[in-house]
């Protein structure tokens, strides 16, 4: 089978290895990689390529970066004339024009972290962790014109560890794409794999986070926001705000948090109250407590360690995170 790899994010890496090593035992052919152009990073706007070339490059695989996909009739030219056969993408990064779909003469299909239908969408890992899920993994599907809504060939589960991140989670799941589409791609070797279509009514979205998303509502349950600070390390990560001085910082929260499990005597206070901030700060949620027992980072200051920081930042108890107001 001739190949085209189509991804970005560095949650694609491993598969595109996996690709380039199987590839380079001759059975299929890795004819080219699509990614993202370059784009400035850091504080000195460095061009820096996507990763994804990098080790395409560095495997002599041609490498191919459109600004865009859509009604760019060059650009689809070019792709068509790779002849191929089958069309892997992973975390790309564009959506895929209904042209483009109809150039492989076998299938385009999407490796999406999650088990579709649940969790469509830009943020399927972080949102597992957050909603509570016991399992998450990846649906190798059909890639359809609508987000994430094609026929599922197969999936691979994984359970989430009751301490899992964001960030773990996502290293995980990369480490698991290799195993899915060598499955795939033995099926495809056989024919066109059977496929099933999702249960629409059993669909959920996630959308694209953004910095804004961290910020925590102490109304929430302590286990809710226990998850929320998993879920969002290492990005977009997770927030709150408290008077310092006479001015209002913000407060960056980094795992672990702990839910309080007999800490249910702590009175009649507003939700965001500190209850305690000497090695560590236990706050009152909308239900329940949590103690905030990982790194914590003022603004315009250095991460320390919960302890660390509170030695030389003081938040009183009675401090109400989140609105900058004092409980008497």
């Amino acid at each position: 089978m001739r190949i085209v790899f189509m991804g970005t994010g560095e949650i694609a890496l491993p598969t595109l290895e996996w690709l380039i090593d199987h590839c380079g035992r001759g059975e299929d052919e890795l004819v080219a990689v699509y990614t993202q152009p370059d784009k400035p990073v850091g504080r000195k706007q460095v061009l820096t390529p996507p990763e994804v070339k990098v080790v395409a490059l560095g495997s002599g695989t041609p490498v191919f970066q459109p600004e865009r996909l859509k009604g760019n009739e060059t650009a689809l030219a070019e792709f068509a004339s790779l002849r191929p056969d089958l069309v892997v993408v992973m975390a790309y990064g564009q959506i895929l024009p209904v042209g483009l779909l109809r150039i492989p003469a076998l299938a385009c299909v999407n490796l999406h972290a999650s088990l579709l239908p649940r969790h469509r969408g830009a943020a399927p890992i972080q949102a597992a962790i957050r909603d509570g899920d016991v399992e998450t993994g990846i649906t190798l599907m059909h890639v359809v014109p609508k987000l994430d809504a094609g026929d599922m060939i197969l999936k691979m589960a994984i359970p989430i560890l009751p301490d899992e991140t964001g960030g773990r989670l996502h290293d995980r799941l990369a480490s698991l794409g290799p195993s899915v589409i060598a499955e795939g791609l033995e099926r495809f070797r056989a024919g066109i794999p059977e496929a099933r279509a999702q249960q629409e009514d059993l669909v959920t979205y996630t959308g694209k986070l953004e910095r804004e998303d961290g910020e925590i509502d102490w109304t929430n349950t302590s286990e809710s926001i226990e998850r929320l600070i998993r879920a969002y390390e290492p990005w977009p990560g997770t927030k709150t705000s408290f008077v310092l001085g006479e001015e209002r910082k913000a407060l960056k929260i980094f795992p672990p948090a702990r839910v309080c499990s007999h800490c249910d005597d702590a009175g009649d206070v507003p939700p965001g109250t500190v209850l305690a901030s000497d090695v560590s700060l236990w706050v009152r949620c909308g239900e329940g407590t949590l103690e905030l027992a990982g790194d914590l980072q003022l603004e315009g200051r250095k991460r320390l360690p919960a302890e660390a920081f509170l030695r030389g930042t003081s938040i009183p108890v009675g401090t109400i995170l989140g609105t900058g107001k004092i409980a008497v």
